[in-house]
């Protein structure tokens, strides 16, 4: 069974939550690192928390959603380990699994609709790795991330 980690912001809440209801529906674990509520927050808060779970193995892929999806693919790809794509269609979600192995899945909850976004999440959920040549590419992302 495949186990997911999602977090969001409170711009993200109520899309998070139509996530969580998909993935359960689809017998996929979650693991819900907050926020809880519509009350502003930081969202760097709980990007930190998902990727924490990655970087320590207890999860192998999570997802992030905010109000766009940016701040917290910016705020996830700062943590060492963590590939970060922001999404907003379903090929773009099949290919960065297929072709970058990203673990991480940003949404925006004021982009996307529950629709859309529950497509894309069974993309990244299903989707290998190629490997591959675009395993060398991976290894160059991570080599750039050891130089700084």
């Amino acid at each position: 069974m495949k186990k997911i980690v999602i977090g969001c912001d409170h711009g993200g809440l109520e899309l998070k939550l139509e996530i969580i209801a998909h993935l359960n529906k689809r017998g996929i674990e979650t693991e819900d690192v907050g926020t809880y509520s519509t009350s502003s927050c930081n969202y760097p808060d709980y990007a930190r928390a998902l990727c924490k779970k990655i970087q320590s193995g207890e999860f192998q892929r999570g997802i992030l959603v905010c109000g766009t999806g940016i701040g917290m693919s910016m705020a996830a790809n700062k943590h060492k380990g963590i590939r970060a794509a922001c999404c907003s269609d379903t090929f773009s979600a099949r290919m960065t699994r297929m072709h970058n192995d990203a673990n991480v899945l940003c949404l925006g909850g004021r982009v996307v609709g529950a629709g859309l976004a529950c497509d894309m999440v069974d993309l990244f959920v299903d989707t290998e790795f190629e490997g591959g040549r675009h395993s060398q590419r991976v290894a160059m992302i991570a080599d750039i991330e050891s130089d700084n």
